[in-house]
């Protein structure tokens, strides 16, 4: 396991190979059970990919397909470490359920958080008969065990205008510092062990002993409006750190499109969520793994709070994305690529596939995710590549992309397959003997030799 780290895979995979209670920390921001899917152009408009958030088999194909990644999660992490597990109405019950047998029951579960994500949101045109659906939950967990306690923070946010303008109505006329009254009397009187005597002319029992009252009158901390009047203490609002945070999150917005921070991916999380999870629950140089990373917010936080990290993504574009962002930070990210198999990319999606091909022939996709003329992406000197994610090529397949080489008036293409026909293989012979077109076959089994 290598620190400030993006692996490419499966994180069941990479996460079978780390070592027992590694990590301090761990964010998952899973694929969420929603029947979706999304295929995305980056603004760079360089990179395409889909991004499948689709489920075959129903919840319970999901939540197994999640219990044996939150186990391996369980296992990597330290004892007082913390997981939350970042999910949506679909499946957050049965995941919790899940979650609650792994970490070994009630004591382990801390917080079910709830993150607004929106303001507004309604259906009622589009005939829905449900109330808005405006928050994700964040399940946070911490593992029990000997020998380490949890890692904890407290973190505050500022006070609203009306709170202060409602409590803070003073200010002292000689530094000018905002303060609000508190009571220096003693909850609970003799019954509470409060001592009796008289302060300012003024008999009660106080809350401190009478030797405390007179240095927080040395201080300039006493309060008292005339004399005879009960003196009360002076709270300043500099001295204050705010409102504790508590377990509904209101004040962090989803990003939206326009948002310096949007990158076109559709699950990005905001930043500011991300840094409040990790400045609550580790410190600095303390190791925070993300398992499903998508284009690395975790990674971003966790740099810039100087904290280790590591990111995990099945998705290589993705794994590019999170390395550039990272880079442009000044940070120096390993990128670890774990081996491929040509079952495996049958299996990729299809923009993910091309994306992988065109990598291994050192040039980039085509711009364009749909209505690409029959060109899925371009070599350093503007050679055509046509990626087909099929077995036994054909003869027509070949003669399409002639087509498309020819309307881009070259004379050169690349052709990559899992394997290529007798028709495929004639039909390429004759157009470089009769047209003067040459389509070169490649094979996703040389790309995987390294074969170029």
């Amino acid at each position: 396991m290598e620190p400030n780290a993006i692996y490419c895979g499966d994180c069941l995979d990479v996460l079978k190979k780390f070592p027992d209670k590694s990590v301090d920390l761990i964010y998952a921001d899973p694929p969420f059970y929603t029947n979706r899917r999304f295929e995305i152009i980056w603004k760079d408009g360089a990179e395409i990919r889909a991004f499948g958030d689709r489920w075959q088999g129903g919840i319970n194909h999901y939540i197994s397909w999640m219990i044996e990644r939150l186990e391996q999660c369980f296992r990597i992490l330290k004892n007082g470490g913390s997981l939350y597990l970042h999910c949506d109405w679909h499946a957050s019950h049965y995941l919790k359920v899940a979650t609650d047998r792994i970490f070994g029951g009630e004591n382990s579960f801390v917080n079910e958080i709830v993150w607004r994500r929106q303001t507004a949101h309604s259906d009622a045109k589009q005939g829905s008969k449900h109330f808005g659906r405006l928050h994700d939950v964040i399940l946070f967990y911490v593992k029990s065990g000997e020998g380490k306690t949890q890692t904890w923070n407290n973190l505050y946010s500022p006070y609203n205008e009306s709170y202060i303008s409602s409590f803070y109505r003073h200010r002292d006329p000689k530094t000018g510092r905002i303060f609000a009254l508190d009571n220096l009397v003693g909850p609970g009187g003799a019954a509470k062990g409060n001592p009796y005597y008289e302060f300012m002319g003024v008999k009660r029992y106080w809350r401190y002993s009478e030797d405390k009252m007179k240095q927080l009158l040395k201080e300039g901390r006493i309060y008292q409006s005339k004399p005879g009047t009960v003196p009360r203490y002076k709270r300043y609002l500099d001295e204050m750190p705010g409102v504790p945070i508590q377990d509904v999150w209101i004040d962090i917005s989803v990003i939206q499109s326009q948002s310096k921070e949007a990158l076109g991916y559709p699950t990005q999380k905001p930043i500011a969520l991300l840094e409040r999870i990790i400045s609550a629950s580790s410190n600095k140089g303390q190791i925070v793994l993300d398992p499903f990373c998508g284009c690395g917010t975790t990674l971003v936080a966790s740099q810039k709070l100087s904290r280790k990290w590591i990111g995990i993504d099945v998705s290589r574009t993705a794994c590019k994305l999170m390395e550039r962002r990272l880079r442009s930070l000044g940070a120096s990210p390993m990128m670890i690529y774990g081996e491929l198999t040509e079952k495996e990319l049958k299996k990729y999606p299809p923009f993910e596939f091309q994306n992988w091909v065109c990598e291994k022939l050192g040039g980039r996709i085509s711009e364009r995710k749909s209505g690409d003329m029959g060109i899925d992406g371009w070599t350093l000197d503007m050679t055509p590549i046509q990626v087909k994610q099929s077995d036994d090529i054909g003869r027509n397949p070949i003669d399409n992309f002639r087509a498309a080489i020819q309307r881009r008036s070259k004379k050169r293409g690349i052709f990559v397959a899992f394997s290529f026909g007798k028709g495929a293989i004639e039909e390429v012979a004759r157009l470089k003997n009769q047209e003067g077109i040459e389509i070169e076959l490649k094979t996703v089994k040389e790309l995987l030799e390294g074969k170029k």
